[in-house]
């Protein structure tokens, strides 16, 4: 079999696919244009996926994800995406279909939730190994056990260092935008990486928001018909896998660790490029909301993010000095990011909606991230964690002033209580 360079391919074939907007669709999407809706964040996920012309839906139904399916099935019947849907027999062939339709050149989508993420667990390496940037949108549920429907982020970052862009949205706007944002930056020729976009389940899969719809032409614009620069292809046979690239470049495992630090750049780039399409400015990394002089600070991620920004406004109404960082994006982790938006602060928690048992913290998964990327800043605030949400409960305002509570006690006492607190069990 003859290796061909990726140089060599790159854009020598057509996109997959015919388009796959029928024009019944292109009507529909223009006469959104202009328009606010109101979408829960499944169905924005559904729409921010037929603005992207995807050419393969690959679905196994498992709440709360399945919502998102059942809107992208209606497109079809309705006539208005022309797209191949894959209905498999479980989470491990859905995501081995969407590798598949992702290597021979197609824009592929596909989702899960709670231990549907999980079952599928083989593929993530195989396909960011591949190369392959298919889109995985999960609406996070809790593992087994409890067994319950409810909220929680282990699921996802189970998946944590597989090689996959990671990022959580916090409302169904988020939710549109960053569906398209991450396909943007996972099928830049500079990255080429699987992504997850990630919402919690039910506080933003489920709840409704006015969303901003576009142009298919602003889309357009912005996310061009994609081109893989290595698709199997019988008329151009190549060494293809995740034991062996196209490109023959450096060690696998050399190649990913480079492609993730590439991504940096071009996460800040499509961020601000997305901003000059669609009128909508995000942070590159990470959200800093009223830091500039806070001497203690919440860092979160995901949907719980708007309580915690009410609490912060009641508590400096109190004369609390605290702020939030809000990571947008967990993987690759915006290390520089967070020591600048932190960089006054005194005592940091890391609010925990996840499990990392047995972990340095013996709590959850994000604050040893957050502990090494400010184990280098010149402040090196003291940093503890909050286990909270645990179970799909929610995390009212009360909760937030509880931790900043026990911040502002290691801030006097110049040290951290614990390493990790579990919220609504201690005193």
């Amino acid at each position: 079999m003859t290796t061909v360079h990726v140089e060599e391919a790159g854009g020598q074939r057509p996109a997959y696919g015919p388009g796959l907007r029928t024009p019944a669709g292109e009507e529909r999407l223009n006469g959104l244009a202009g328009t606010r809706k109101r979408l829960n964040g499944c169905a924005a996920a559904a729409y921010a996926a037929l603005y992207a012309n995807v050419d393969v839906i690959t679905a196994y139904a498992i709440r709360p994800y399945t919502a998102i399916m059942m809107n992208l099935a209606q497109f079809i019947a309705d006539g208005i995406l022309d797209a191949e849907y894959i209905h498999a027999d479980g989470e491990h062939a859905q995501l081995s279909a969407a590798f598949g339709a992702g290597s021979c050149g197609a824009r592929a989508f596909t989702g899960s939730s709670g231990v549907g993420v999980t079952y599928a667990y083989e593929m993530y390496s195989i396909i960011s190994g591949a190369r392959i940037p298919i889109q995985m949108s999960i609406a996070d549920r809790t593992l087994d056990p409890p067994g319950d429907f409810g909220s929680e982020h282990t699921d996802a970052l189970c998946t944590r260092d597989m090689g996959w862009l990671m990022g959580w949205a916090a409302t169904p706007q988020e939710e549109f935008d960053k569906s398209l944002l991450a396909y943007a930056i996972g099928e830049d020729p500079r990255v080429l990486l699987p992504q997850m976009v990630v919402q919690d389940g039910y506080f933003v899969s489920h709840i409704s928001g006015e969303v901003d719809m576009p142009s298919a032409e602003q889309v357009d614009t912005f996310l061009p018909p994609y081109r893989l620069p290595f698709p199997l292809d019988p008329r151009q046979p190549l060494s293809h896998g995740p034991q062996i690239h196209p490109s023959q470049g450096p060690p696998l495992q050399l190649e990913r660790a480079r492609a993730m630090e590439d991504a940096i750049p071009v996460i800040r780039e499509k961020t601000d490029e997305f901003a000059r399409v669609f009128g909508r400015q995000y942070p590159h990394f990470v959200e800093e909301y009223r830091l500039d002089d806070a001497e203690i600070a919440i860092v979160i991620s995901g949907g719980h993010s708007v309580t915690c920004r009410a609490a912060i406004n009641r508590l400096r109404e109190q004369g609390v000095k605290i702020g939030m960082a809000r990571l947008l994006w967990i993987r690759p982790f915006p290390s520089d990011d967070l020591r600048h938006a932190l960089r006054g602060v005194r005592a940091v928690g890391v609010v925990e909606t996840n499990l990392g048992l047995g972990g340095p913290t013996y709590g959850g998964i994000l604050a040893p991230d957050v502990t090494a990327a400010m184990y280098h800043a010149s402040n090196r605030p003291h940093i503890t964690s909050f286990m909270a949400g645990l179970g799909g409960e929610t995390v009212p305002t009360a909760e937030f002033e509880w931790m900043a509570g026990k911040l502002g006690q290691a801030v006097e006492r110049g040290g951290v209580e614990k390493a990790a607190h579990w919220v609504g069990f201690e005193d």
